[in-house]
């Protein structure tokens, strides 16, 4: 069964001093702020669309690398994956670099890092970042 989630955003103002609400509505678990100087400079508190997909990323990520390593027979105990979206002004976002440290019973490292190369391609949310350059370091820690 398919499923949605929605979120939305009321701005105000324009892009260089307005600011803007984030609303988590399916799941209601709150509201966050979002502004151009926290999504170009520095954060003060504030959230940005990049911040949200890296959340997104590590997430999806590590829920597929989790199920492929149980379907081969290796579940792991623990991961621990951050993503880094990095978002150039004028021109986008460049770039997300997965890493991920996993503890995984039974399985050596070739054998984890192949595991989170095939969670990296086939994630869904890193198909729908296709045409972005994604990269991963991925060790047993």
């Amino acid at each position: 069964m398919a499923t949605t989630r929605t979120a939305h955003t009321d701005w105000q103002g324009n892009l260089l001093d307005g600011k803007g609400l984030v609303t988590f509505d399916s799941s209601g678990i709150g509201e966050y702020p979002v502004s151009w100087p926290a999504r170009a400079e520095a954060p003060n508190g504030k959230t940005s669309p990049e911040e949200l997909i890296a959340a997104a990323h590590s997430a999806c990520f590590s829920m597929a690398l989790s199920n492929g390593l149980t379907k081969g027979g290796t579940p792991p105990t623990g991961l621990r994956t951050q993503a880094d979206v990095t978002f150039q002004p004028g021109t986008g976002i460049t770039g997300i670099h997965l890493t991920v440290v996993g503890q995984v019973p039974g399985l050596d490292e070739a054998g984890f890092v192949k595991a989170a190369e095939d969670a990296k391609a086939n994630c869904p949310v890193s198909q729908a970042l296709t045409g972005t350059t994604i990269t991963l370091t991925a060790s047993l820690g």
